[in-house]
């Protein structure tokens, strides 16, 4: 029987993924590094001090870890402001499952960027649970922040639902013991590994009714 259901942020609830990648290619060029061909794939999941690491050492920023955190999430946190790409029909989801079971959200964003978009989306109270990787040891596909969110929602991580859009998500939920429901970006589909961790596969967040996770308790 399903205990809980642990949502991602970024790609199934907000769709920021390509607001993350426009804003990091953009700070990477004007910090003297290069983006590679498997830079986006690389950074869906890890945590803010990991990606960090990432553009000032691997990528060549001419900027410092801290600086690079800093700054990025400041662009994006000024993009927000402006506006918080949610994706069509995603909160009426996250409520009618929180009908139903206790729900969580296990982010590689920010705090500061959960907490924006909980608020503009109305669905800070409907989580029991949230947590960043920033307040994680490692970030995805490590499962630490699904088995944290698990022990704060008191459910058995195997008793929990994940709901995940990047094979790291997928990854990292699984390495949880979670069930996942995958429901990937048509701009980042699934590595086939990850594809076959999910137990299954939706082509948008609206197709995430109730009776889904019901099949799979």
């Amino acid at each position: 029987m399903v205990g809980a259901v642990v949502f991602d942020l970024d790609g199934v609830i907000v769709d920021s993924e390509p607001v993350w990648e426009e804003v990091r290619r953009a700070y990477i060029a004007a910090h003297g590094g290069t983006w590679q061909a498997d830079t986006q794939r690389r950074l869906m999941g890890m945590s803010t001090g990991e990606w960090a690491r990432y553009l000032s050492g691997e990528l060549g920023v001419r900027r410092s870890a801290e600086q690079v955190a800093a700054e990025v999430v400041e662009e994006m946190a000024q993009r927000y402001a402006q506006r918080v790409p949610v994706i069509d029909g995603a909160d009426q989801v996250v409520r009618r499952l929180a009908a139903r079971w206790p729900l969580g959200l296990a982010s590689s964003s920010p705090t500061r960027l959960i907490a924006a978009a909980l608020a503009a989306t109305d669905l800070t109270d409907e989580f029991q649970a949230t947590l960043s990787t920033e307040q994680t040891e490692r970030g995805k596909p490590a499962p630490d922040v699904y088995l944290a969110v698990a022990r704060q929602l008191g459910v058995d991580p195997t008793r929990c639902v994940a709901v995940e859009d990047s094979s790291n998500g997928v990854r990292s939920a699984a390495a949880a013991g979670m069930t996942v429901v995958a429901v990937p970006h048509l701009s980042y589909p699934l590595d086939p590994d990850a594809q076959q961790l999910a137990a299954t596969v939706l082509n948008s967040i609206d197709e995430l009714t109730p009776q889904v996770v019901d099949r799979l308790a």
